[in-house]
């Protein structure tokens, strides 16, 4: 089998360790915000086929570029080896790590991914220079990968400027915007696709065939996730809860749609237990996304803003009256916001009550269900998480408190509205022509996601099959 091999270098302290996270899709080496955290050069397997493996090496940051320029220029006589593995390792650890990043790309590397910080501009990046000559030194051809891109940036701006820097080093085979941080999993196949051509000819069909199964997984999660959100909106839309008769006291209504609204909170679990396990997301990292997705799904200034106590405290102050209210008051508990947000976001503060709806179904038996307006409600807020979890739930590590928030949200937000402008009459004939069946709405599901993908990342139109370019990013939605 050929073991095909990549190298993630960088500075020290870019994110070198958070993307390996990411792509491996475990919890590798420790991150820190310091620098040569990472001190060893460590290889793991990214992908495996029948023919061949691709590996990831997690490397050294590298420190005093210049120094260590000058000592590995030294490395063949006995002096140097000294210096690198006795006296080194022992006094200048820094030095020691940023050479053991170099000798892996010697020994090991088939190309290199250079990772740098796209938030400062290559001109005032004194080390960029001297780290070009470096691994132009190492003869391997080279990937730049620009990291924290932000939420907002105009990447095509960003990698022209920085292909400009590095136009004097021709072992810079080619740029490619891929954030730590805030990047999305069609993205990781156009990473590999632009490894291809810097391989040996012998080799590039053998990652042709890597490629192939890497896509084939990240699309088998979604599907997964489509016809997670399908079955939960077909349920959804098809759930009843019978009342006695027509005349229905309050308590009777009121005891009807708690237990709607509590089905809907362990579908709405079940949903996220869905996005998390095809996303290879558990643990900690799990309940933190789970903890803060509300960041992302709802807009600013909805009732939700300053948490649970706040959205409660509006509720039973007045923003909610009637039976809705008094569900409320009762004791109806929502949970880790999984249905709060679904419920509630869009809609206002009432928006628990206006979602119900009395009706008289078959042989003119009375019941609760949940109306239109609240079904397609639902249906954006699921979409929306969905992207919260295929973006920013991905990173490894830590999630901290303000990357969903200000990680692109409102702009999301922007395509899944235009999306349901578009297409919320197909989702209501959908669910009508489904009856009990999950797979129209799970359908739809994907050719909502296929549009608000593709507007926002364009490489996601081959991947994904071409949705016929209805939705265009808004300004500023670039990552």
């Amino acid at each position: 089998m050929r073991t095909l091999a990549l190298s993630l270098v960088s500075h020290t302290n870019v994110g070198k360790t958070t993307l390996a996270r990411t792509l491996l899709r475990r919890d590798v080496g420790t991150v820190y915000d310091q620098a040569h955290v990472t001190d060893v050069s460590e290889a793991w397997p990214l992908l495996e086929t029948p023919d061949a493996r691709l590996l990831l090496w997690d490397t050294p940051g590298f420190g005093d570029t210049a120094r260590l320029l000058r000592r590995l220029r030294n490395e063949g006589n006995p002096l140097g080896w000294f210096l690198h593995t006795v006296w080194d390792k022992v006094t200048d650890r820094p030095l020691w790590c940023s050479q053991e990043a170099v000798r892996n790309i010697r020994q090991d590397a088939d190309v290199v991914l250079y990772l740098v910080n796209a938030a400062e501009d290559p001109r005032d990046a004194a080390y960029v220079p001297l780290e070009l000559e470096l691994l132009g030194w190492l003869e391997r051809p080279v990937l730049l990968l620009l990291n924290q891109t932000g939420p907002a940036g105009d990447t095509e701006e960003l990698e022209a400027a920085w292909r400009a820097a590095v136009a004097g080093h021709p072992h810079v085979r080619d740029v490619l915007s891929l954030d730590a941080f805030t990047r999305c999993w069609v993205q990781e196949a156009a990473l590999l696709e632009k490894v291809g051509p810097l391989l040996a000819d012998a080799d590039r069909p053998l990652l042709d065939g890597l490629v192939a199964a890497w896509n084939d997984r990240n699309l088998m999660a979604y599907e997964a996730c489509a016809d997670a959100l399908g079955a939960q909106l077909t349920e959804t839309a098809a759930d009843r809860v019978p009342l006695p008769s027509a005349l229905a006291s309050k308590a009777e209504k009121q005891a009807a749609m708690k237990e709607l609204a509590e089905r809907l909170e362990r579908r709405t679990a079940a949903l996220m237990d869905a996005l998390l396990d095809a996303h290879g997301l558990e643990g900690q990292v799990a309940s933190e996304v789970r903890e803060h997705i509300d960041d992302f799904v709802l807009p600013a200034g909805s009732p939700l803003e300053g948490g649970r106590g706040a959205l409660w405290g509006g509720l039973l102050g007045g923003a909610a009256t009637g039976v809705g209210a008094e569900l409320l008051a009762g004791g109806l508990g929502f949970g880790s916001g999984v249905v709060v947000g679904a419920a509630l976001g869009a809609l206002g503060g009432a928006g628990l009550a206006k979602g119900f709806e009395f009706v008289l179904g078959f042989g003119k038996e009375p019941a609760v269900r949940w109306n239109e307006t609240f079904v397609r409600q639902l249906a954006h807020q699921g979409l929306l998480r969905y992207l919260a979890v295929a973006q920013f739930g991905r990173g490894r590590g830590d999630v901290h408190d303000d990357a969903l928030r200000e990680g692109g949200g409102a702009a999301w937000r922007a395509l899944v509205d235009q999306a349901l402008d578009d297409r919320g009459a197909a989702l209501t004939r959908a669910l009508e022509q489904g009856g009990d069946d999950a797979a129209p709405a799970a359908e739809w599901v994907r050719e909502v996601l296929r549009d608000v993908l593709a507007a926002r990342y364009p490489e996601a139109r081959a991947l994904l099959g071409d949705a016929g370019g209805a939705l265009s990013a808004p300004e500023g939605a670039g990552d």
